[in-house]
């Protein structure tokens, strides 16, 4: 076969191939058998090995993934990726048509299936797939191209030769991450909580190779950068993303009233677990592009969407043991342990149980059922014990004398509800303590995850934070999965810390009551690390949104001698004691992150303001008032109105001690 024939077969083999692809990944229908499909794609396998210089991105052999990454590179999307605001009832939906009315008349909805996978852009040149990427922080994501090009419903070339982005949301089916858990089950390897986390885990993997065989999938939903569009109508924008090739949702309704969309939502309320993938609400579109342009976007959401959330799923299983952990401040928190149980697509199989006064209010016993309760990324709570189940061999439930990693007694402080260990050196605390320091809204410190600072505790080559920054390459390169590769990188890593503003080191010195936006405050005010840890009570109080208690602990700390011979020893090994301007932000993992939160009745351990700025720190807003769209009330002392108010809406209630294991976390 000359050079001639062999370009005409490859780009007919591609063609027929990219078509039974698109039959069978896509519109779920193959008109061939697997063995066909097969045979032709070793034929052009064959043929692309004898003539290498035709080989091109858009070929169907480019799927398998291509060589691991060093790391993810950042991408900057021109268009934003904002989120969408929520709606968690019928009377937020109507609330939303009621102001798209008073701005826009003769509108229709679009409505469609929420997919609970990972949001992702993928842009095309000339029809050809060049480049896709994670939503980030809406504004600036990671490139995972080679990994998207293992999806085979991701068409390397499109129907038309079209400059153009679209978002899509990438997700596992249920059938594909029932068979990775087992299969890391078998292979001794953590479970995977939910096909979400699986679906994120597998596009963020610096190996494509792993991708690829996690089988996800996707369905396209809009349009971000076109040069050539002009389609008037989201609903025809999805009919047209169709024929150039792309999976849309099959479930995609469009309505002319309200109503309408309710009734959908209540549908898919009770027909969601039919379905091969999961869903965690509605997606509700105003249809027309010119009246989305016309309702605009408020600070952080377009006006013209809204995502509606299914109501929280509860659940009835076994709960086995309770276990104990110590956090950074030596809180001692109980954990049920459960027999695994779904609950709001989510595998529960640990829930917290706070306190031990939680336990004996609740009258929780160790091999009682109990039911579950999870909303959306709330963490699982047990709601309520089953009594009529109670066989009589459930065991009552004591805290212990003496914390459960160093055995040293536990206390209460200052009458607070937990219980405490008080021994600075207990193994559990300052295992904690460096997690958190590493943390990202404190010195992020990139490659020193939680498992890597076990490893280096437990191989005894940290146990300070002033150890991280003398740790020697060849007592790494001894450890397990420590190749030099990673081990430069580390290193690499905490040296470029080094250089960070005063504020996240402030943060992640763990100080009590401190968050990352007091923490900003303090390096604002101070400027440098000396002026701060010789200011007085009285000179803390003074600074704004720092209150007396937050002010007793700063000082507190600083008095301690380990803590002066620790700044010592940072100061000593090169680290920046200057505040370089702000660069905290809050984390998506963050209990409050997003959240619309009220405070009400009187705090014993932190005022109102520090309560407040804590919890704006970690990305919470603070309102006023309770209504429908308050996504928590914390409840302390002598709370009144709003208490009453919030449990007649439905309002998740916290009382202190839960705030205050959050802010701690």
């Amino acid at each position: 076969m000359n050079r001639e024939e062999a370009t005409k077969k490859i780009e007919s083999l591609r063609d027929e191939l990219r078509q039974y692809n698109y039959e069978y990944h896509v519109l779920d229908r193959p008109s061939v058998p697997d063995h066909v499909y097969d045979q032709k794609l070793h034929e052009l396998i064959a043929l692309e090995e004898q003539f290498p210089e035709f080989v091109t991105e858009d070929s169907p052999t480019q799927r398998v993934g291509g060589q691991p990454l060093d790391k993810f590179e950042k991408v900057n999307h021109e268009v934003p990726m904002l989120s969408l605001g929520n709606a968690f009832g019928e009377d937020d939906l109507r609330d939303f048509d009621r102001r798209v009315r008073e701005r826009v008349s003769d509108y229709r909805y679009v409505c469609e299936l929420k997919i609970d996978g990972l949001a992702i852009s993928l842009r095309y040149e000339d029809g050809r797939f060049v480049r896709g990427a994670t939503r980030g922080d809406g504004r600036t994501g990671e490139d995972i191209t080679n990994n998207l090009r293992t999806i085979r419903s991701i068409p390397l070339k499109i129907n038309e030769e079209e400059t153009i982005e679209v978002r899509g949301e990438a997700f596992m089916p249920k059938k594909s991450f029932l068979a990775l858990n087992e299969a890391r089950e078998q292979n001794g390897e953590e479970l995977f909580a939910n096909p979400r986390n699986a679906a994120a885990g597998s596009l963020r993997q610096l190996d494509p190779k792993i991708a690829a065989k996690r089988n996800l999938d996707i369905f396209v939903y809009s349009v971000g950068q076109w040069e050539a569009g002009s389609i008037s109508s989201h609903s025809e924008r999805l009919a047209y993303l169709k024929k150039l090739g792309f999976k849309t949702n099959p479930e995609t309704r469009t309505f002319d009233s309200i109503e309408d969309v309710i009734q959908y939502t209540e549908e898919w309320t009770v027909k969601r677990s039919e379905l091969e993938y999961e869903i965690d609400g509605i997606v509700i579109k105003v249809d027309s592009v010119d009246q989305q342009e016309e309702l605009g976007f408020t600070a952080k959401n377009p006006r013209w969407a809204i995502a509606y959330k299914f109501p929280a799923e509860e659940a009835i299983t076994t709960l086995h043991d309770i276990e104990l952990s110590v956090g950074r401040t030596g809180a001692v928190t109980p954990t049920a342990i459960l027999e695994p149980v779904q609950v709001a697509g989510t595998t529960v199989q640990r829930a917290s149980l706070h306190n031990e006064d939680l336990i004996i209010e609740k009258d929780i016993r160790i091999g009682d059922t109990v039911v579950i309760k999870k909303a959306g990324d709330i963490i699982p709570e047990v709601v309520r014990v089953v009594e009529d189940e109670r066989s009589g061999d459930e065991k009552l439930f004591r805290m212990p004398d003496n914390c459960p990693v160093c055995g040293s007694r536990l206390e209460k402080i200052d009458d607070e509800v937990a219980w405490r260990c008080i021994n600075p050196n207990c193994e559990a605390q300052l295992k904690e303590g460096l997690i958190h320091f590493v943390s990202r809204n404190a010195m992020n410190i990139d490659g020193l995850g939680e498992k890597v600072i076990e490893q280096l505790f437990d191989n005894e080559l940290i146990q300070t934070i002033a150890d991280l920054y003398q740790l020697n390459p060849d007592d790494l390169l001894k450890l397990e999965r420590m190749g030099e590769k990673s081990v430069s990188n580390l290193l690499e890593a905490i040296n470029a810390s080094k250089e960070n503003s005063l504020e996240r080191l402030l943060f992640g010195l763990g100080i009590r009551y401190v968050g990352s936006k007091a923490a900003d405050t303090l390096g604002a005010h101070f400027k440098t690390m000396d002026r701060l840890m010789n200011a007085t009570v009285e000179e803390l109080e003074n600074v704004p949104e720092i209150g007396t208690k937050m002010a007793e602990s700063i000082a507190a700390y600083f008095e301690k001698p380990q803590a002066k011979t620790l700044l010592s020893d940072l100061q000593r090994l090169g680290l920046n004691m200057e505040y370089l301007g702000s660069t905290t932000e809050a984390s998506s993992d963050s209990p409050f992150y997003e959240k619309t939160v009220v405070l009400t009745g009187k705090l014993e351990s932190l005022t109102r303001g520090e309560a407040k700025e804590q919890i704006e720190s970690l990305g919470g807003k603070i309102t006023g008032s309770v209504s429908k769209n308050t996504d928590l009330l914390i409840a302390g002392e002598d709370a009144g109105s709003k208490l009453d108010k919030a449990k007649k809406l439905d309002v998740k209630v916290w009382n202190e001690q839960q705030l205050i294991e959050a802010l701690n976390a």
